[in-house]
């Protein structure tokens, strides 16, 4: 009987396994079915969140960056800019007086004559000859040096010039064509003394029917510079105007009368270039008549490189290059902001004719560029 019952509730332990096994399989079954929606309601949740985090992140970033940013701007300005300095404007350009006031930071390095004539402020006209000692062995190609750029033509590769002459001429041009402005042509750069020489004696020839001796020379000077006296004898100077070898009617107007002409005429002093020999209402209507300051009255479409900063201050105050200098000698350390920043401090140091000298610099400023002015000084640039 013990067996029999035994064999019995074999099938009801059976049962009950299989019961509670079907139960478990059934809860593992219905529950994903009421957990998903909330996994993904979860989920969509937790993203949510986290994108607002994010974006809270990015503006707090963005705050702080731009505190940083002022700070920092502030920082600078306290370096560079001296508060006892006379005050300047907060919005255009404007240049301060800091003649009495020595450079801040100040140190000096070595420096030659040599390796500052070229610098861009090198004065030549009729009463100043370039120096014996100048140097043009640099002189280079203007189409070769920069690798035959289709965005400057040149006459040949015989127009050459001084390579920092060259790079302001790269960015104005390509400046203007940025602007829409195409088809300039750089027509003449250096000439040697012996070409500006041969140029002289030939105008001299066709004259000497009229005129002998120092009447001579004198009306020969009225037309080409005397050697050694002429812009082109500067390897810094160079001429423009328009071509375009496929419609020959771009070359017809005067260059000064063409929208090509009037933008770099107006624009070239942010290249670090100047219209060289201003007469009156030319070649801008608005240009005031220099040539009793240059002893040049021919209009040339000439283009002198002097540098940045001091092509800002005679754009500002409207000089020439004679007038310029003239200024410094007066004024020989001069600060140049643009909408309350720093931009240029410019400190004109007298030399001499000494071979070497102690070129006097300040440690505040970003770079510097120096130049000898050929009136016994050098002209320095400290770039902020």
């Amino acid at each position: 009987m013990s067996r029999r019952k035994k064999s019995k509730a074999v099938p009801v332990v059976l049962i009950i396994t299989v019961l509670v096994a079907a139960l478990a399989a059934g809860c593992f079954l219905v529950k994903p079915l009421i957990t998903d929606p909330i996994r993904k309601a979860s989920a969509a949740d937790l993203q949510k969140k986290q994108e607002e985090v994010t974006r809270q992140n990015q503006e707090i970033m963005a705050e702080y960056n731009a505190a940083i940013l002022e700070l920092t701007t502030q920082k600078e300005n306290q370096q560079v800019s001296n508060p006892s300095w006379p005050e300047h404007k907060s919005e255009g350009w404007d240049i301060i007086d800091l003649t009495n006031y020595p450079l801040e930071n100040p140190t000096a390095t070595v420096a030659s004559r040599s390796e500052l004539m070229t610098g861009g402020m090198l004065l030549l006209n009729e009463w100043h000859s370039r120096p014996a000692d100048f140097d043009d062995s640099k002189i280079t190609s203007v189409g070769k040096y920069l690798g035959g750029n289709s965005k400057i033509q040149t006459k040949d590769y015989n127009v050459t010039l001084f390579t920092n002459a060259s790079d302001a001429l790269m960015e104005a041009i390509t400046a203007a064509r940025d602007a829409g402005m195409e088809h300039y042509l750089v027509e003449e750069g250096y000439r040697s003394w012996e070409t500006q020489n041969s140029y002289f004696q030939s105008k001299m020839e066709k004259l000497a029917d009229r005129y002998s001796g120092d009447a001579l020379i004198a009306a020969a000077k009225r037309e080409v510079n005397y050697p050694g006296t002429s812009e082109f004898n500067s390897g810094l100077a160079f001429t423009l105007r328009l071509y375009d070898k496929t419609n020959p009617e771009i070359a017809k107007p005067k260059y000064s009368s063409t929208e090509q002409g009037k933008w770099m005429n107006e624009n070239c002093w942010k290249y670090g270039l100047v219209v060289r020999f201003p007469l009156d209402a030319w070649p801008l209507e608005t240009t005031q008549d220099k040539s009793f300051k240059t002893g040049v009255s021919v209009k040339l479409n000439l283009y002198r490189f002097v540098g940045k900063g001091n092509a800002a201050v005679m754009h500002y105050y409207d000089f020439c290059m004679e007038e310029y200098i003239e200024y410094l000698q007066e004024h020989p350390h001069i600060a140049v902001f643009e909408d309350g920043i720093l931009k240029y401090e410019i400190y004109r140091q007298a030399v001499g004719d000494a071979a070497t000298f102690n070129l006097q610099l300040t440690r505040s400023a970003r770079s510097y560029t120096a130049s000898l002015d050929n009136m016994g000084a050098v002209i320095t640039v400290f770039e902020y």
